[in-house]
């Protein structure tokens, strides 16, 4: 099973496309900086784009929805 599971982060980012969007800006940010928001071994995934997803699920990435003007 893949973790975190995208019903759970459905539930927090309102569309597919821009949960990709999120995690890939923060899964570069990761790689470029080396900061990281939980504890090395808080992590369950290896790789910076799982826990970029890992990061939302806990609420250490605050989303910000634009209105429509």
């Amino acid at each position: 099973m893949i973790y975190p599971s995208i019903d759970k982060l459905l539930n927090i980012v309102k569309s597919k496309y821009e949960l990709v969007h999120i995690a890939a800006r923060r899964s570069k940010e990761m790689s470029r900086d080396e900061h990281f928001q939980l504890r090395e071994n808080e992590y369950k995934c290896q790789k910076n784009i799982g826990r970029a997803l890992e990061e939302v699920l806990e609420g250490k990435i605050k989303i910000i929805e634009k209105e429509n003007q």
